[in-house]
């Protein structure tokens, strides 16, 4: 049996540069579908989040347009609802361990860049999971949380000269949010040493495959990235 982790933001909102809060939370599909790509392989699947919180859904994810049509937003909120008694009593993200799960997986939305990307906690489980080659999944803004991931010991970013991809700044130009956000996923990863890569149009599917580190760069990538995690488990199972 696999065991997975899904590492999801607890924020409601998203600080920009001038101080204002953004509604944000966890982006719908980058968590309903992957969590159905698993189950439907039969794996458990745990929730985490930062002090046991129950995660925020981004409202702009469940919308007609977030959602990519009216019949996807109310498949969405139906699949949420269904789900509620497991996204009201997550996990705590300090009390799990990497060693007990096969694969951790982190979704996206703004809510990763609240609080994954300054949770010592969550940076020690993704630093655990590269230093025992443990599958780790990162969707659209999640590599936000990958920043926490540093060598105690050393300071070192453990990601760093990894292959991956992330919300692209192109993205997040289009959200038109990039001229008043502190800081942006691309820029930070490309700062911090990551071999970045994105699609040659924004919000196109792009996922990056190095070792065990699977990275999707934005909701568009989402079915992609969880199937493609659970073909290569079972292709190393046969």
């Amino acid at each position: 049996m696999t065991n997975v982790l899904m590492v999801l933001s607890a924020a409601t909102y998203w600080t920009l540069a001038d101080g204002t809060r953004h509604p944000t939370g966890v982006w719908a599909e980058e968590f309903l579908e992957p969590y159905r790509i698993f189950t439907e392989a039969g794996w458990d699947v745990d929730i985490a989040t930062p002090a046991g919180v129950a995660p925020t859904f981004d409202a702009v994810s469940l919308s007609d347009g977030g959602a990519g049509s009216a019949e996807r937003a109310a498949d969405f909120s139906s699949r949420i609802t269904a789900l509620d008694a497991v996204l009201q009593q997550p996990k705590k993200v300090d009390a799990v361990a990497t060693a007990d799960y096969d694969v951790l997986f982190y979704p996206g939305g703004h809510g990763p860049m609240e609080d994954l990307a300054v949770d010592a906690d969550s940076g020690q489980l993704i630093v655990d999971a590269v230093r025992s080659n443990t599958t780790l999944g990162v969707l659209c803004h999640a590599p936000a949380a990958l920043l926490a991931a540093n060598d105690t010991s050393t300071g070192e970013w453990v990601l760093k000269g990894r292959r991956m991809t992330g919300f692209a700044n192109s993205e997040e130009e289009l959200n038109h949010l990039a001229d008043n956000a502190p800081w942006l996923v691309e820029t930070r990863l490309v700062e911090l040493g990551a071999d970045y890569s994105k699609a040659a149009e924004p919000f196109a599917s792009h996922i990056v495959v190095d070792g065990q580190l699977y990275t999707g760069q934005n909701p568009a990538s989402s079915v992609a990235v969880a199937e493609r995690i659970v073909a290569d488990r079972a292709a190393a199972q046969n």
